[in-house]
């Protein structure tokens, strides 16, 4: 007995003292630039679109909106944004909503619709040197001719955004530096062939083009064998890569782009997963730029992929926003180096778990940034990640070639501290004084730290936004501005069409002024819309509620309108909605239904409504029961309500159909 008690103890003081020693150990790490440098560094940028990701963020009032923008862009302030991603809007729902196009018909052309022409002169404002790129996800349904496909006619479809190129320059003096090619089915080279030369006939051969801005394949291998096709595309950009690349891409000597990233709720282990890709998808894959889906959660949370943003501002009738971790991992690096910086070639993963990056301008200065994410505090929402360690550990850099001669490096550290809940990002420590050409860390798990040169880092702040409130109970819109800013009212999130203030001309009486659905073909779109159009406002959480609206039909027999409460579904499910949706119709009829398509009907009968006429709905429903006045007058009550409990309010069209609403009021109870 007392032997193997000996034995256990010489067991133990044997594993105390290994474990110890290799604690004590610094893995020595070199980054020098003598041995040739990597490839060009292109920046770190937000995605707007994809769509109406940045629906509320235009309706917020000042101060509070110019805060948001100068977290995201100003330079040395917060994420300081390099790259900047929009929608080419095309009428269609592509994510969380829709967004309208410069050209709803043949013959139309407005450069002034939609909020994505002001997010890109507002982001030129805070950074001249910004990168702009436009990918359309959807287009007008003319473009395809009554196909769901935009590629039959490619001459048209490179006119249509080509136009939108030289719209951007003419009317908002912005100059788009790359536009991308997506679809989900497949690219089309005889399509980038044309939109090549179409952009060089018009006088844009400084416009970049990104392929297929989806996958890596099949693109890259038709690159190498088309040498036309090679030299039409300048970046290949992968959506979601998972940090990886393919070696065909590679061979292409092409930039390699993740041109969409992220992805995900941007709570702290979103911020682990941002931290972690922005570093490795250059160490794993030589991606030189990666684009954040999506900039900003300026949408109801409730739509699909709720606050997958780099920050949220999904309040602007309280004024409450919220600065998440990413905006300050992005800084770690963004902060520090600039586009056209290169990286070193001596990058890569650490011993222990983790990776770094460093970069150079070539003209002294150095750059490292470190993460140490584990695994379960760095999952991004896709692809699926692959199991890894990450322990604490001892590094040590050696600087070689012409970092030699550095002496102090300014230090800045984010720690999640998933264990005490007690994090802080970007926070400046003492400079790191070098001694012999080389420094140590001590590194625990779920950290990142910038080691540079830089010193004109900067943790912006501004006096904490009004407290987060819920959208008003009582809400009344009667859409009457002369002059608006924005082509969309305050707080509507067009679904399926497109509801854009009008001036109605011909009509001197009070509807002058009037929100009006303008869409009348099904969009050539990759998500699902709805055979109806719909946009939805409100609470998710309202129950009980009276809706009010006037509504005017355009078209004549076929024509139909709704208003609803209790909408449960927007984004790509917006065709299962369901709710309480009550309809009047042009041929004089009503009916009220459980859903959006109008399967379940809970009640139907004659109305007397006409086309070319104003009419008032008001809906109400309480608890199980609904009932709902046309003009004033009931026309039918207490229908019995199956569900669901709660949702937005909403306002809609039959079709795709002109139709016009005014006074829209609500009241929850």
């Amino acid at each position: 007995t007392l032997v193997r008690m000996i034995y256990k103890l010489s067991f133990a003081i044997a594993l105390c003292f290994s474990l110890c020693f290799d604690l004590s150990i610094a893995e020595s790490y070199v980054l020098d630039d003598k041995i040739g440098l990597g490839r060009t560094f292109d920046g770190i940028g937000g995605l707007s679109g994809g769509g109406a990701t940045s629906r509320l963020l235009v309706n917020y009032a000042e101060p509070y909106r110019s805060q948001i923008l100068d977290y995201l862009f100003k330079p040395n302030f917060g994420a300081s944004l390099q790259i900047l991603k929009v929608e080419i809007g095309g009428d269609a729902q592509t994510t969380d909503g829709t967004e309208p196009s410069h050209m709803h018909y043949e013959n139309d052309e407005n450069f002034f619709r939609g909020y994505e022409w002001w997010l890109m002169r507002e982001a030129k404002k805070r950074n001249p040197n910004i990168t702009l790129i436009g990918l359309p996800w959807a287009f007008p349904g003319w473009v395809g001719h009554g196909k769901n496909w935009p590629y039959d006619f490619p001459d048209i479809t490179a006119s249509y955004v080509v136009s939108w190129i030289l719209g951007a320059e003419q009317y908002h003096d912005l100059n788009i530096d790359y536009v991308g090619i997506w679809n989900e089915r497949n690219f089309d080279s005889k399509y980038i062939k044309l939109l090549r030369y179409t952009l060089d006939k018009s006088g844009l051969e400084r416009v970049r083009i990104i392929a297929s801005d989806n996958l890596w394949q099949p693109i890259t291998y038709s690159l190498c064998v088309d040498q036309e096709l090679a030299d039409a595309v300048d970046v290949i950009g992968a959506h979601y890569p998972g940090t990886t690349t393919v070696i065909e891409a590679l061979k292409t000597q092409k930039k390699l782009w993740s041109s969409e990233d992220y992805s995900t709720f941007n709570d702290e282990v979103g911020g682990g997963c941002w931290a972690r890709i922005l570093n490795q998808n250059y160490v794993n894959g030589l991606m030189t730029a990666t684009i954040s889906w999506n900039l900003v959660a300026s949408y109801y949370e409730d739509l699909p992929f709720g606050r997958d943003g780099l920050m949220t501002a999904e309040e602007p009738w309280t004024g409450n926003y919220v600065v998440e971790s990413p905006i300050w991992i992005t800084a770690h690096t963004t902060q520090f180096s600039q586009p056209g910086w290169t990286y070193l070639q001596t990058v890569g993963h650490l011993v222990h778990g983790g990776s770094y990056v460093a970069l150079t301008d070539s003209k002294g200065n150095l750059t490292v940034v470190i993460e140490t994410m584990t695994h379960d505090h760095s999952v991004c929402i896709r692809p699926p990640l692959l199991p890894f360690n990450v322990t604490a550990q001892n590094v040590t850099f050696q600087l070689k070639g012409s970092f030699a001669s550095i002496k102090e490096l300014q230090v800045w550290q984010s720690k999640f501290d998933f264990k005490t809940k007690k994090p802080f990002f970007f926070k400046k420590l003492s400079p790191l004084k070098i001694y012999d050409g080389s420094f140590t860390l001590s590194l625990d798990v779920d950290e990142v730290y910038t080691l540079t040169t830089i010193s004109t880092g900067q943790k912006g702040t501004y006096p904490d936004p009004p407290a987060s409130g819920p959208f008003p109970k009582v809400y009344f819109d009667d859409f009457n501005v002369a002059n608006p800013s924005f082509s969309e009212a305050p707080d509507f999130a067009d679904q399926t069409g497109v509801f854009e203030y009008y001036i109605n001309l011909t009509d001197p009486g009070p509807h002058v002024f009037t929100l009006r659905q303008v869409v009348t073909q099904m969009p050539v779109t990759w998500a699902t819309d709805a055979d109806q159009t719909i946009s939805v406002i409100g609470d998710y959480k309202w129950q009980n509620l009276t809706v009010m609206c006037d509504v005017f039909m355009e078209t004549v027999k076929t024509g139909g309108v709704f208003i609803a409460v209790r909408v449960d579904k927007g984004g790509q499910s917006v065709r299962s909605a369901k709710g309480v949706f009550f309809w009047v119709f042009a041929d004089g009829s009503y009916k009220v239904t459980n859903d959006l398509v109008g399967k379940t009907v809970l009640a139907e009968g004659l109305s007397g409504t006409r086309a070319y006429g104003w009419h008032t709905l008001t809906l109400t429903v309480e608890g199980e029961y609904a009932t709902g006045l046309l003009n004033g007058y009931p026309l039918w009550k207490n229908a019995v309500v199956l569900g669901p409990k709660n949702g937005w309010a909403a306002i809609g069209t039959h079709s795709f159909e002109l139709a016009q609403f005014d006074n829209f009021a609500v009241e929850v109870k």
